[in-house]
């Protein structure tokens, strides 16, 4: 008796496996199938079940389901197996049709339905992680080469933090075997390439249609050859930060590209400032910080101006924004810069006037006209 009940389990245990095995081959096979299927195959197949069981419930005299309204309500609960039962075929051919041809099939198109869904929802999440979208449809974007860890963050906090700045996405592109590290944060999108120098790969971060670019690779040497690399692609009016250690390299930079703004690491100056006038170190800071507290802005006077006096609009800044303009400077990469100029000091349109506030002043809230008078 024992023998026999141990062989009944094992020959169930068998055919339980050989079930197991069955579905999984065919759950294989499905999803085989469903990968081969376009969205438009999927959506012609279920337009057609749905006008195939309308003609057939239309034959079959079902009034009450097969105006519009009603018929895609119908359609929709019935195949979906929510199924409210408020309404339902009456007639004995229409119980056919249901029973032959709108579940069967219908329940098969749904389940095809989810699953294409579902693949497409985890084959874009996926994309959006890896960096392998394709953004060559962006615009007006601001470009961010390079990854470190707690300063790349720390760039795009400042970046968001200025609240009255032009709303443009962010692009982090990157080189590094690395997923997508502000996947909830809606303004950043990320490219992982395979060069910062490839022209395919800059296409696809839309290099020609960029606003702004930061350049801040694993070294030197990557951020000398990306900013000499697509100093030439970008638009005219595009701006590109590049940041160095050595500043040697700033220096063979600027004699090949002039539109490129160099940043080197000023530590020695720094330390001395702290020591000779203490504090200096925390203006720094607050300076270049949009987090808390005064910040460093810039804003170009818009052409057509005529001819104003800093002090003019040292004094209409200071009264109506509570800014203190710092200096002018007379391109985006501010390499004569006049700082603390006379207050009789000559302002025209096209220079850049350099500010310190609490928050950004836009174009269009100066009365340019007046100050000109």
């Amino acid at each position: 008796m024992a023998y026999s009940n141990v062989l009944f389990i094992d020959n169930l245990l068998t055919k339980i496996c050989i079930m197991l095995g069955i579905f999984k081959r065919l759950t294989l096979l499905l999803r085989a199938h469903i990968d081969q299927l376009s969205w438009q195959a999927v959506m012609l197949a279920i337009l057609a079940h749905m006008l195939v069981t309308w003609g057939l419930l239309l034959i079959a005299n079902e009034q009450a389901l097969t105006s519009f309204s009603t018929y895609f309500y119908y359609y929709t609960v019935t195949t979906s197996t929510v199924g409210y039962g408020d309404f339902s075929p009456t007639s004995e051919l229409g119980r056919w049709v249901v029973a032959l041809i709108q579940i069967p099939f219908g329940l098969a198109l749904f389940g095809v339905l989810l699953g294409k869904t579902g693949q497409t929802v985890t084959y874009l999440i996926r994309r959006a992680m890896t960096g392998d979208k394709n953004f060559a449809h962006s615009n007006n974007h601001i470009i961010i080469f390079g990854w470190h860890d707690t300063r790349t963050k720390k760039m795009i906090d400042y970046i968001l933090a200025d609240t009255k700045r032009t709303d443009r996405r962010i692009l982090l592109a990157v080189t590094e075997q690395m997923e997508h590290p502000f996947l909830t944060n809606e303004n950043v999108d990320f490219a992982r390439l395979t060069s910062f120098t490839d022209l395919e790969e800059l296409e696809r971060v839309a290099i020609n249609r960029a606003d702004k670019i930061i350049i801040d690779g694993q070294d030197d040497n990557q951020t000398f050859t990306t900013a000499l690399r697509i100093s030439r692609l970008v638009k005219s009016e595009c701006h590109i930060s590049a940041h160095f250690l050595d500043e040697t390299k700033v220096d063979m930079l600027l004699e090949h590209c002039q539109n490129v703004e160099c940043s080197s690491a000023k530590s020695a100056e720094i330390l001395v400032r702290s020591m000779q006038d203490p504090g200096s170190s925390r203006v720094q800071e607050e300076l270049l910080s949009t987090l808390h507290g005064d910040t460093q802005f810039s804003l170009a006077i818009p052409s057509g101006c005529d001819e104003m006096e800093f002090g003019t609009l040292f004094h209409h800044f200071k009264h109506d924004y509570n800014a203190i303009l710092l200096g002018v400077a007379h391109n985006l990469s501010a390499q004569n810069m006049d700082l603390n100029p006379p207050l009789d000091y000559k302002v025209n349109a096209g220079d850049i006037l350099h500010y310190i506030a609490l928050e950004r002043v836009l174009t269009n809230e100066v009365d340019w006209q007046s100050l000109a008078k």
